[in-house]
């Protein structure tokens, strides 16, 4: 094998939830997380990351998020943490970009005056 990390990034629907009783929702929830990451990575030795768990929990047990966005990572020895998938990390880079342009952009504007 490969010494590689093998990553995901997921959107899971946790809407089944709500057919099991309202005491039970979260840790169903849980277990659907567990599920999706043993079938979508290919391993039974799956851990969930406390910041994911926290996420989860926020509510309480009987109103778990409905969907959740996940990042998977597979180590090489085939342990896969799922935590959340931060788009923050995403939209700073972006915003990074934007803001280069718009003071170039400011920079130009002001030597036309």
């Amino acid at each position: 094998m490969s010494s590689e990390e093998v990553t995901q990034i997921q959107t899971v629907n946790l809407g089944k939830a709500w057919i099991t009783p309202r005491y039970r929702r979260t840790d169903r929830v849980v277990n659907m997380i567990r599920d999706f990451a043993k079938k979508h990575m290919k391993s039974d030795d799956v851990k969930l990351d406390q910041d994911l768990n926290r996420q989860i929990w926020k509510r309480g047990k009987a109103n778990p998020p409905r969907r959740a966005r996940l990042r998977m990572v597979k180590d090489d020895d085939g342990t896969v943490v799922v935590s959340l998938y931060d788009e923050l990390e995403k939209d700073e880079t972006k915003q990074g970009r934007k803001d280069n342009q718009s003071i170039d952009s400011e920079k130009g504007s002001g030597s036309s005056k």
